[in-house]
This record gives structure tokens, sequence and C-alpha cells, in this order.
């Protein structure tokens, strides 16, 4: 048995085993989900640092050498499987690894203002067909991955709702409830008795609009409980 001599968060580079790991969310001090670095997510592992014969420590790698520099074709190839890893590795971004869209340099900007701040509160007002949707879908999907929220509503125009949902499950793998006045009854008949719809699903997009019925009484009990994101058009 080791002694825990390190308190690792979601996201840190870490060795053990002999190969490097990304630690995952739901991770603890005494208990920890890893991804091997480059890995895929089917290869998730649970670790117990005080039970492992050599301790877990952070990872470090050695600076480049400028005596062993290569040649052009091989800085290609390194540039080509860099790039075929980042959605699976551990960038600077931990969302990355979620995302099935490929964004524009101006659109992290968002991102990294949201991230500066303690309290993420940010108003998006860019042009028509800027990106508005990718940006804050970045948004949301980066702070639920470094487990700094849970839960995300979506509150858009009654017409939108759907293409929301679309963009939220297709894009950034985030399966989100479409929530209408229509749909709200059929969709509290599948949850089991006595759970709430809100804490049965963390991710709901729900109509723009006042809360009406015992859907919109309990939302509003459960609203503080959620990352708002608003659509206004």
């Amino acid at each position: 048995m080791t002694q825990l001599e390190h308190d690792f968060m979601p996201g840190n580079l870490i060795r053990a085993r002999g190969r490097e790991w990304v630690v995952q969310s739901e991770s603890r001090r005494d208990w920890l989900r890893l991804r091997p670095l480059g890995g895929a997510d089917d290869d998730t592992i649970a670790l117990i640092p005080e039970l492992e014969l050599q301790p877990v420590e952070p990872a470090t790698f050695p600076w480049p050498q400028p005596e062993q520099a290569g040649n052009h074709a091989a800085a290609l190839l390194l540039r080509d499987a860099l790039r075929l890893k980042l959605r699976a590795g551990g960038g600077p971004f931990r969302s990355f690894g979620n995302i099935a869209v490929e964004p524009r340099g101006y659109q992290l900007v968002p991102l990294l203002m949201a991230l500066r701040l303690t309290t993420v509160r940010l108003l998006i007002a860019d042009d028509v067909g800027i990106g508005k949707t990718i940006e804050a879908g970045l948004i949301a999907r980066e702070l639920m991955d470094r487990g700094e929220i849970a839960r995300l509503a979506v509150l858009c125009p009654p017409h939108l709702v759907e293409q929301w949902q679309s963009e939220l499950e297709t894009r950034f793998n985030l399966a989100a409830v479409a929530l209408t006045s229509a749909s709200a009854a059929r969709i509290e008949r599948d949850i089991p008795h006595g759970v709430s719809l809100f804490d049965h699903y963390p991710v709901v997009a729900p109509r723009q609009g006042k809360p009406s019925g015992s859907c919109g009484q309990r939302g509003i009990q459960y609203a503080s409980r959620y990352s708002c994101l608003q659509k206004v058009h």
C-alpha cells in the first residue's frame, strides 16, 4: 500500500501502472476514475491509489531536445497525429473529447472568457450566422466536463426547442429532453414513480415563457440547481 500524497482534480494528468492517464469527473482523493491519455472512453478504469504498489504521481514529460530535431516530413506526421488524438486526448479543454464539431478560433473566445469568471454570466451577442449556438454549447460542455455544473437548462422559443435538443445531442453529446407544454405529461409518465422530471433529467430544453401547471411549479422549485442558457431572438 502507498500513502496518499496528492489531491488530483478532473483533467489532471497522472502516471500510474507504467502509463499516463487523465483524471475523470466523479473521482475522489481515495478513488480515481481514469482514462488513458489518448485512449477512448471504453478504456476508462477505476483505481484506488492506496492499493497500488507504485505511488500515483503527476505525469511529467521531458522537454524537446534541439539536437534531436527531425525533418519536415516527420513534423507533418507529428502534427497529423496530434490532430487525430486531440479529441480523445488531454488537451487544454477537457470537453474536446466529447464534441462532434471543430470550433473556429473566434468561437473559443467566449469559452476562454467564461473560464476566467468565478460565476459564469456571459452575454454572447455575435452577428447572425457566426455560431452562437456552438459558442454556448462549448461553454456548457466544458463546465460539465470540469465538474463545475451538473445540470443544464436551455431556455428558447418554442419553435427552437427541438433544434436545440438535436444540436446538444449531435454536436456536444448531451442527451437533452425537449420540455414543452405538450410533452411534459408524456415525459413524466416514463420516469419512475415519485421521481421529479427535473431530478431524472440533468439536461433539459424547456420552452421560453411563463411556467404553468404542476411542471412549471416544479421547474421553479428546481431552477436554482440548473445552469441556464437562454437564447433570445
